[in-house]
């Protein structure tokens, strides 16, 4: 290899890519392949001194400050941090650490979550803010003071008394996970560009010129240590500063910790590992620090980065990849969803290879065609997205996606109403088996009938052998006939025969949401048992007696009453109910006599006893509105293990927050408590 061509290369490739991040807020490649070349960069100088060069990348933190902002000069370097990716990287770096320091040194470790965010550095002076900059090369930023003031999370003045006169605090701007979705959600209902991911519109809204637009993105702030500070404070730790910038107003974060021992961060690590994507915002990994400033000191830095701190990066969790087809699936309303089939590609912590689409619309928003490079985000378990198109690389032969004219399935038509997104099979469970399976399937399912055992593979089996076409045929099933399945021991069959008896005592919200009726989800399920009481008077319900619950629009109740009018549907609820599936009665509550009524209620965190969809119905139960975001109006948040964001709103605004054993115990006395 040409060693001195390979640099050049790197080096052009590195300054149009942070071109195109810092400067265009356009980016073509993801975080992790940005990464990956600046590695190299740095291996190769490293092996290869004498072919740095003054402009090499490697020379400084960053982009260049936008020409719009004032520059700034950091009063000390904002530094940039090694990474690693494997324990045994780690435990080397500790002991890097104790040669220089010692053997005899004791070193006590911090550790903090690496928010994907933008680094700025906020000035105060005798408790003012006066200076708020971005990292910029690392020596000069941006002077982006207006803006940083539109922030709540940044305080404008520090009212402690032990305050020093002078001090730079330092910190991560970033957007909160569920405002970026409500942010984009707003932004394609208006007809704007939604933002690419957090972490973009995070960088993108910190250089808006005008203030006034930075204001209405949902930024937030924490705060992850000092910069420099005058008047005689010298504390001795990071825990110390961090303590006292906490006590002064300003936001840090409460999932950092301190540990005496390599063995307690390393399950410190895979502990926020598995809680991820329960955070409410992006993180890419786990800062360790050496707790003493003293030791700092002493270990220093070398080049950009101190030898006193390293990253840990988790899987990254965006990747760019090819496009190698898009096929449509059928879903048991008939739904027909494109799926984006993927060069496969290493991304979250698993290889990917689909991608879901959503809707034509959401493929003509991005203007995908077959053969594009891609840039495909996984975040936790959520399905893989497709967030945008690399469109410089699309190739001359690239196809445009087109909707096809009959269901892969069954071969009946595709319709669309007008003005909508979704195009389905007119086929119906009676023509299309895709939709009889999707059927069979949400019927079984956890928050509908709960047949535990009955899983997705053994549907498509008994489904494939003519045994079951729809759910009431579930209940015929006999021991000898699972048993002679493939992979179907005696043991497994009398699971889900037991399974099946079990899901026979339910309740009436839970079946009138497992029969799968289009726009009828578990909290719309859970209003209707409690309006109507029994199935009968549901059933016989007109489109004016339907919108008179809570929460049934037109399309609704016209969804509803369709359902019902249909014979097959009718024959099938009788045979449910010939087979014993059967319910206790509902007591009928007025919405305003509904011990919740009028109350918005909003869950974060995780919840051990239930999950937030089943907390979420037994609530709606009990006439409560349960919003997805907290506001003056939110009457109470329920806050589990790993509340974020959410729950830092509430206390800023006073709205009480209660745990889940409350939750419980609210819900027992009110009859639906926790099985």
């Amino acid at each position: 290899m040409n060693v001195a061509a390979r640099l050049e290369e790197l080096r052009a490739l590195i300054h149009y890519h942070n071109h195109r991040y810092h400067v265009l807020d356009d980016p073509e490649i993801a975080d992790a392949e940005y990464d990956a070349l600046f590695d190299e960069l740095l291996a190769l100088e490293a092996d290869h001194p004498e072919l740095v060069t003054l402009d090499s990348p490697s020379q400084r933190v960053g982009g260049a400050p936008l020409s719009g902002f004032r520059t700034v000069r950091h009063e000390r370097p904002m530094l940039s941090l090694d990474k690693c990716t494997a324990t045994g990287e780690l435990e080397d770096w500790l002991k890097r650490c104790r040669t220089r320091l010692g053997d005899g040194e004791t070193i006590r470790l911090i550790c903090e979550p690496k928010i994907d965010g933008v680094a700025v550095a906020l000035t105060y002076e005798n408790g003012l803010l006066t200076l708020g900059a971005t990292r910029g090369d690392g020596n000069t930023g941006e002077d982006i003071t207006a803006n940083v003031r539109t922030i709540g999370a940044v305080p404008l003045k520090l009212t402690a008394d032990d305050v020093p006169p002078r001090m730079e605090v330092r910190g991560e701007i970033y957007m909160p996970l569920d405002a970026f979705e409500r942010f984009n959600e707003r932004a394609l209902a208006s007809g704007q560009k939604p933002l690419i991911n957090p972490r973009n519109g995070a960088a993108g809204s910190l250089r808006q010129l005008d203030p006034r637009l930075t204001a209405q993105r949902p930024l937030t702030m924490f705060c992850y240590g000092l910069g420099w500070a005058e008047g005689g404070w010298t504390p001795a730790s990071h825990s110390e500063v961090m303590a006292k910038l906490a006590g002064w107003g300003l936001r840090v974060n409460a999932d950092a910790a301190a540990f005496d021992d390599i063995d307690s961060v390393e399950t410190y690590l895979d502990g926020l590992l598995a809680r991820r994507d329960k955070l409410g915002y992006d993180i890419d990994g786990v800062v360790v620090k050496v707790d003493s400033l003293a030791q700092q000191d002493a270990l220093g830095a070398v080049t950009r980065k101190p030898r006193w701190a390293i990253a840990y990066k988790y899987p990254a969790e965006e990747a760019t990849t090819r496009l190698l087809d898009v096929e449509f699936q059928v879903g048991r309303t008939g739904a027909v969803t494109p799926v984006a089939r993927l060069e496969p590609v290493f991304v979250g912590g698993v290889t990917v290879s689909n991608a879901t689409l959503h809707n034509m619309d959401e493929i003509a928003r991005l203007d995908v065609h077959i053969g594009d490079t891609v840039m495909v985000r996984r975040a936790g378990d959520v399905i893989p997205q497709i967030i945008k198109v690399v469109e410089g690389k699309r190739p001359r032969n690239a196809k445009a996606v087109a909707l096809p004219v009959v269901c892969p399935v069954c071969g009946s038509d595709i319709v669309r109403e007008e003005d909508g997104a979704v195009a389905r099979c007119s086929g119906g469970v009676v023509r299309c088996e895709a939709q009889r399976k999707e059927g069979i399937k949400h019927f079984a399912s956890r928050l509908a009938m709960d047949i535990e055992g009955l899983g997705d593979k053994l549907v498509e089996q008994l489904a494939d052998a003519g045994l079951i076409t729809d759910p009431a045929d579930l209940y015929g099933l006999d021991l000898e006939t699972l048993a002679a399945l493939p992979r179907m021991a005696k043991k497994s069959s009398e699971n889900v025969l037991a399974a099946l008896e079990k899901s026979k005592h339910t309740t009436l919200a839970r079946f009138i949401y497992a029969l799968g009726i289009r726009e009828v989800g578990e909290a719309t399920a859970a209003g209707l048992a409690s309006h109507f009481g029994e199935l009968e008077p549901l059933m016989a319900a007109d489109q004016t007696a339907l919108e008179a619950v809570e929460d049934v629009g037109p399309v609704v109740a016209r969804s509803i009453v369709r359902y019902f009018e249909d014979p097959a549907h009718r024959q099938m609820i009788r045979r449910l109910i010939e087979a014993g599936v059967t319910w206790e009665p509902v007591q009928v509550v007025s919405p305003d006599e509904q011990p919740l009524a009028g109350q918005t209620w909003v869950l974060t965190g995780t919840l051990e006893s239930m999950t937030r969809d089943e907390a979420r119905a037994r609530l709606t139960a009990l006439g409560a509105k349960v919003a997805g975001s907290v506001s003056k109006k939110t009457t109470q948040v329920v806050a589990g293990p790993g509340a974020g964001s959410k729950l830092d709103r509430a206390e800023a605004l006073g709205v009480p927050v209660m745990d889940e054993a409350a939750l419980i115990a609210l819900l027992e006395a009110n009859g639906v408590g926790v099985d």
